[in-house]
């Protein structure tokens, strides 16, 4: 398993970005993930930025909606930890068990019928092409 970095023994550099974490997230916590890539300063300052501006950044899609596709995404791709990390900061934002079982209906299905797409090799209708 990799060493997690805690606060009183990270680099200034490292400190820097767990910083600008609790300030963003208006908590003290520093979760396991950043704890992990702060194994690799430069990694962990890149993706915090990346996470950062795309899941804080004002623009059309809400907070909730935002988390709610990070689930999805990461049901998909079979991250444990993303989906536990993410579920909870969308209980926070108002998710509930309806919702999240709706989610998950959608994103079952959106796999089933993409695999069938894929497997079919079914063209795309020229109405559906931007």
């Amino acid at each position: 398993m990799t060493k997690l970095i805690e606060y009183e023994e990270a680099s200034d550099e490292v400190r820097a970005v767990y910083d600008d974490i609790r300030v963003t997230r208006q908590n003290d916590y520093i979760n396991n993930f950043w704890k992990a890539i702060a194994n690799h300063p430069p990694t962990l300052q890149r993706t915090w930025q990346s996470v950062k501006e795309v899941m804080t950044s004002p623009g059309e899609i809400d907070p909730l909606m935002r988390e709610l596709i990070y689930i999805a995404v990461s049901a998909t791709n079979g991250c444990e930890y993303c989906i536990a990390s993410h579920t909870a900061s969308a209980r926070a934002k108002g998710m509930n068990d309806t919702i999240f079982g709706e989610l998950m209906a959608i994103a079952a299905t959106a796999n089933m019928t993409n695999r069938l797409a894929n497997g079919y090799q079914i063209p795309v209708d020229e109405r559906f092409k931007t």
